[in-house]
């Protein structure tokens, strides 16, 4: 085959991968609307996702051992948060409240040897449980706290994993961080690390994981917040290890 038809058939392949994996762009972006308020429009998600899935079939390298669909789901989530992150529509009262939720519970796991509950939280807050979960709701909503938010870039994510894997999130938990981050969720309340499986793995929606927990929508938004506002602080040493 000369070069004039190799590239050809790259530029085939690549846009056959384009093609097929096209569904994946509005899946994500559906999923991500669960946690974003109703400004956002899915339109606008698939935009910056379609971006994103051409630019990971002109970089994926198969060689590296990440499936292309894992690699370009991280990827065209990416480009989404990306996005959204360019006009932050976040008040800066919720960062702040991130910030401070974040700090009590360090403060508050330092000081008790545990995990850090809703309620030791909102005490060392001083605010009401009632209050504590508006923050959380708020944070929620206001500011994507993913996988992503953890202080990893995705070279880690994507030469770090082992082919074999069948999910997602079985793909993320390989390697230096993906075991460092297993084992932080392990220390999660079996509650909140059943919220971020459902998520992330079986990629059900908020609603949809309340329906099998059998708790409203709002409270699996304030658990998968407060999880990973846990998580965020207990891999704060991992990446300080780097």
């Amino acid at each position: 085959m000369n070069s004039k038809a190799a590239a050809y058939q790259q530029h085939a392949d690549k846009t056959q991968l384009v093609e097929r994996h096209a569904p994946l762009v509005k899946r994500i972006a559906h999923h991500l609307m669960a946690r974003l308020p109703a400004s956002v429009l899915v339109d606008d998600l698939i935009q910056s996702g379609m971006i994103g899935l051409l630019e990971a079939a002109r970089n994926f390298d198969g060689s590296k051992g990440a499936s292309f669909e894992t690699f370009a789901g991280i990827r065209i989530r990416g480009a989404m948060l990306d996005e959204i992150r360019k006009g932050d529509w976040t008040p800066r009262s919720v960062h702040k409240n991130s910030r401070a939720i974040t700090e009590a519970i360090a403060q508050v796991e330092r000081e008790t040897g545990r995990d850090a509950r809703d309620v030791d939280i909102a005490q060392k807050m001083n605010v009401s449980l009632d209050d504590y979960h508006q923050m959380l709701s708020e944070v929620n909503a206001g500011k994507i706290i993913g996988i992503e938010d953890l202080g990893v870039t995705e070279d880690v994510i994507t030469t770090e994993q082992t082919k074999g894997s069948d999910t997602p999130f079985e793909d993320l938990l390989q390697g230096s961080f993906q075991k460092a981050l297993a084992h932080a969720i392990t220390t999660l309340p079996e509650r909140e690390a059943i919220v971020l499986s459902l998520y992330y793995d079986e990629e059900l929606n908020l609603r949809e994981i309340g329906e099998v927990l059998e708790v409203s929508e709002s409270r699996v938004s304030q658990i998968h917040s407060q999880a990973m506002l846990k998580l965020k602080h207990r891999m704060q040493s991992w990446r300080s290890d780097e």
